[in-house]
């Protein structure tokens, strides 16, 4: 499993076949739930949830022991079983932010704000998990800052962690240690993963022994059971035999019984399946397709599918999607109702084992070139951007250069459906992102050029598939990936685009300072490429950061530069906006003679252009600077100019606004005939019930007129 969090009580996705054993253990932590905690008993109970340590080396079923106590408690936690794995592949923490914005859209919170602080989601989580009985399974806990993070504040919900030891300074934590199972339960696993064949019942006292030589532990009795069944003319006596003739490097002071067994496996394997399974730990995120597997060992995909499966028989890999297959039986795994599930092959998803995948790594460096890895990981690359591009082109319309060119593709590139697509993109969207980010920190940039190209189709095949919304946090993280490339590779331009992205998302969230010094660094950038449309868009928006600041001296002199870079650019629609800009700006000073100048100015651009609705909205913007500079009559003859302009333009909305205006204009001239004939007026542009009262009437003019304003000025 990746880092994407899994909510519901439905199958486990890290099982790989039925549950045995720990029978003792499971009892006591069902009975730790009740027990009051040392805090509870001095007087001072933890206000957080109570938490459950599983604590094991790897390979010890510390997970699916967990996986099994959640499946018992799931009916006692009506909110749903939330996952989340707090380790990378490859032995890097997960980084909290990751992990609460998966845990926040299980809980169907919606997308936190991009970019957010981590604090700030932390809080978030807290919040909506407030009330809730929800069970958290956290696993892979690095280290206790990670889990108190993400300790909910209600005492209704628990949190099951999975460690390898323990967790000092977490309060209530209740720590079940494991070591291997008892031989009964061993030599029943052993059974279960070695198949119909009777060499485990008709000699126990052999399959025992086996069972010792594996340590008692559940993936090592996982291996050399799924190994035996591949070989059903091997007695247990030769088995046993040949696992412990297997060589412990010079290093290894104690035996270790899962790499003993792992090294037994891999060796027996076919050479091409032997390297298959090696590469798969350059997987992202530990996930792996039969494209992820056909592009990373340069086969067919066919080949590459039918050797995934020939691992997941053997216990090295896991089945991801649908219910987990039981040992020994491909993938029939069951839906509701217990009917067969066959996930279709696009969908057919695998992970590797969380304890295999340090030796995994380990044999790949041992046997594996760096320049077959690299070549390698760019073919993977090279096959998810193809991927993604499929999966954009299928939502272009029929007869575009886009779905031409997807009908050249070849079959199993191809989705057949705009709904398998965007399935697809949702079930490997977490790999994907890992893919990218691992592109990105090759340490030599030797992928930055695929990692560009991959950024890019995941952008459009998010935006073909995903509302703006649900993709922002993840467009976000791109823009991040886009600037780290661009400032390795010294690409002004893209490091431009990347900055302004990224500060506009923070203005709109409301991270202004942040944005300022994104806003300054892409104006540096900019200038040093020579990009007069990147610098003009900077100062524009640094203006409008420091608008939103409040600092309305700051915005003018911004909103000025970019205006002359404009005028001498001859963009003349981008002038008169920046002139209207310029006319708040000096409103909000105070500056009455100043802001008439940018609206007047603005008045004449629109009008320069032939846009009448612009034109009638600058001399709105005009009328009500006169009214605020104490000129009232000449704010009415505007207002009636503009009224004119309104017309010609056909907005009915601008006009009614400005015939409202009109109206409270003519009661402070003491003409009540005439500002009752702009009110009848109004109410038929806009559609008011006949017979509002005055006071009604003119509150509403007042609020239509703010709003004007506010549009007006953006």
């Amino acid at each position: 499993m990746t880092d994407q969090a899994v909510r519901g009580g439905g199958p486990s996705p890290y099982a790989a076949g039925g549950f045995t054993g720990r029978v003792r253990e499971l009892r006591e932590l069902r009975a730790d739930i009740e027990r009051a905690g040392l805090h509870t008993l001095s007087g001072r109970p933890a206000p957080q949830s109570r938490v459950l340590l599983i604590a094991g080396r790897p390979g010890s079923g510390r997970t699916t022991l967990a996986e099994e106590l959640a499946r018992q408690l799931a009916g006692d936690y009506p909110d749903g079983v939330l996952r989340a794995r707090l380790l990378d592949p490859g032995g890097s923490p997960v980084p909290i932010e990751r992990t609460v914005r998966d845990l926040l859209g299980a809980l169907g919170h919606g997308a936190a704000p991009p970019g957010a602080d981590q604090d700030d989601l932390t809080a978030e989580l807290r919040a909506a998990l407030s009330g809730r009985r929800a069970l958290l399974l956290l696993d892979d806990v690095h280290h206790p800052e990670q889990l108190l993070e993400l300790l909910p504040d209600s005492r209704d919900c628990l949190v099951v962690a999975v460690a390898a030891g323990p967790l000092t300074g977490v309060p209530d934590v209740r720590p079940c240690t494991l070591g291997g199972l008892d031989r009964a339960a061993s030599v029943e696993l052993l059974r279960g993963w070695a198949g119909a064949a009777p060499r485990i019942t008709v000699d126990p006292r052999r399959a025992e022994s086996l069972a010792e030589a594996c340590g008692d532990l559940p993936a090592a009795l996982r291996l050399i059971g799924g190994w035996l069944a591949a070989q059903p003319k091997l007695s247990v006596s030769d088995a046993t035999a040949r696992l412990e003739a297997v060589p412990a490097p010079p290093e290894e002071r104690n035996t270790d019984f899962l790499a003993r067994a792992f090294r037994l496996v891999h060796a027996s394997l076919p050479r091409s399946a032997a390297r298959l399974l090696r590469l798969l730990a350059l997987a992202p995120a530990g996930v792996v397709d039969a494209h992820t597997a056909s592009a990373l060992a340069g086969c067919g995909v066919d080949a590459a599918g039918a050797a995934l499966e020939e691992l997941t028989e053997l216990g090295l890999l896991h089945h991801r999607t649908g219910e987990p297959a039981t040992a020994g039986h491909g993938v029939a795994a069951h839906g509701a109702g217990g009917r067969a599930y066959a996930p279709p092959p696009w969908e057919r998803c695998y992970t590797v084992p969380g304890c295999l995948d340090p030796l995994l790594r380990a044999a790949l460096e041992a046997e594996e070139r760096p320049a077959e890895l690299m070549l390698a990981r760019a073919r993977m690359l090279e096959r998810t951007v193809r991927r993604l591009q499929a999966c954009w082109a299928v939502r272009e319309p029929t007869g575009s250069p886009a779905r031409k060119k997807l009908a050249g593709l070849p079959r199993e590139l191809r989705f057949t459906s705009a709904a398998e697509a965007g399935r697809w993109l949702e079930l490997r969207r977490a790999a994907i992102l890992a893919a990218a980010q691992l592109a990105v920190a090759e340490g030599g940039g030797e992928l930055d050029t695929l990692a560009r190209r991959l950024i890019h189709a995941l952008s459009r095949a998010f935006g073909a598939h995903r509302t703006p919304e649900e993709s922002a946090p993840e467009i976000y993280r791109l823009h991040e990936l886009v600037l780290c490339v661009a400032e390795r590779r010294d690409l002004q331009r893209e490091r431009t685009a990347a900055l302004l992205n990224l500060a506009d998302q923070d203005a709109r969230w409301g991270r202004l300072e942040q944005a300022v010094t994104r806003y300054r660094a892409a104006l540096d950038a900019s200038r040093a490429c020579g990009d007069h449309a990147a610098v003009a868009r900077a100062l524009e928006s640094l203006g409008g950061a420091y608008a939103e600041l409040g600092d309305w001296a700051r915005a003018a002199d911004w909103y000025d530069r970019a205006l002359a870079l404009r005028q001498t650019d001859g963009d003349l629609p981008s002038a008169a906006r920046l002139h209207g800009r310029l006319g708040a700006a000096h409103l909000h000073e105070g500056r009455w003679g100043d802001a008439l100048r940018e609206w007047r100015a603005a008045a004449a651009v629109h009008r320069r252009l032939r846009d009448q609705l612009g034109n009638a909205r600058a001399l709105s913007e005009v009328a009500r600077v006169l009214d605020f500079a104490g000129r009232p009559y000449d704010s009415l003859r505007t207002a009636q100019e503009a009224l004119a302009a309104a017309r010609r333009s056909g907005d009915d909305g601008l006009q009614a606004v400005l015939r409202l205006r009109l109206a409270d204009a003519c009661d402070r001239a003491d003409d009540p005939v005439t500002a009752q004939a702009h009110r009848d007026a109004a109410e038929g542009l806009l559609g008011w019930p006949a017979g509002s009262t005055q006071g009604e009437e003119s509150e509403t003019s007042g609020d239509t007129s703010a709003i004007a304003g506010r549009n007006l000025r953006n």
